[in-house]
């Protein structure tokens, strides 16, 4: 068996040159596994914990060493002789380590480092790709990608409170064809906002963030992009959003205030009226 000799975390800095966690998982059969854990600009309120350090002295209190620490101190002596291929038994060796509902003792980038890392390593252990080890020998086909081609709240200094407006190319035969129509949607969806006087400065995660009229305004920029690109929303391209909520929830009033929507203010009941009409008027 594949047995796990070595795991080893360092901290490294991510895309937006924020710190991360990068864990190294090696095998007896002289397999490799490396993962670098991703990082949100926003955290909802009830996801994992990111353990950050909050020395404001370094990285503006964003330092991971102590997730670091975590991996190479807490985790790594346990998973070390485990069969690297068992990765159930090893992700909740880890949840059982942490104990908490909400990984905030380890942090789930800690937690998260090491289980990539191991997936890899077990799938280089059988010399397959990663999505035929974690989807079956019978996975052919991946996932229909989402792209973010419009940003607000956290992602965007702009007044678009939903963070992001993405596009699902559910028609295309293939990844490779439903990257080239993200692409071409991408750019005519440029064309549009400058016909209209907006903004194509991007924001945190490449989508364009202009100043709109609403948060629903950037869904009807969005079909109209897709139609000078020459597909059909609901049916060659749906759209998807990740609000992200709890980044316009006021605790002291219990509403969400969306100011894309002139201030005006939402119980949680309103707001979900407020999507419901949303879905039901547009292709989300």
């Amino acid at each position: 068996m594949p047995f796990i000799t070595d795991v080893y975390a360092r901290e490294v800095l991510d895309s937006r040159g924020n710190p991360t966690v990068e864990v190294e998982v090696y095998t007896e059969s002289g397999a490799f596994g490396r993962a670098l854990v991703p990082s949100g600009a926003s955290t909802g309120e009830y996801e994992a914990v990111e353990l950050r350090d909050g020395d404001k002295k370094r990285y503006l209190g964003k330092g991971t060493l102590k997730a670091v620490e975590n991996v190479n101190d807490v985790i790594a002596p346990e998973v070390i002789g485990y069969a690297v291929t068992d990765q159930v038994a090893i992700d909740r060796l880890m949840i059982e380590l942490d104990g908490t509902p909400n990984k905030s003792k380890l942090g789930a980038n800690a937690i998260l480092g090491v289980s990539m890392a191991v997936a890899r390593a077990a799938a280089d252990f059988l010399g397959v790709s990663l999505y035929n080890y974690l989807g079956g020998f019978n996975a052919k086909q991946l996932p229909v990608p989402m792209m973010n081609i419009i940003n607000g709240g956290a992602h965007a200094d702009n007044n678009i409170d939903f963070q992001e407006f993405m596009i699902l190319p559910v028609g295309a035969k293939s990844f490779k064809q439903a990257i080239q129509w993200g692409a071409e949607v991408f750019h005519n969806l440029k064309t549009v906002l400058k016909s209209k006087g907006y903004n194509t400065a991007v924001g945190d995660e490449g989508g364009f963030a202009p100043n709109l009229g609403s948060n629903e305004e950037a869904i009807q920029v969005i079909l109209e992009a897709i139609k000078k690109a020459g597909f059909e929303a609901g049916k060659d391209i749906f759209l998807g959003m990740d609000v992200a909520a709890s980044e316009f929830y006021n605790a002291e009033t219990g509403k969400y205030v969306l100011e894309g929507e002139g201030g005006k203010a939402f119980t949680a009941p309103e707001l979900v009226d407020f999507y419901v009409g949303l879905v039901n008027k547009y292709p989300i």
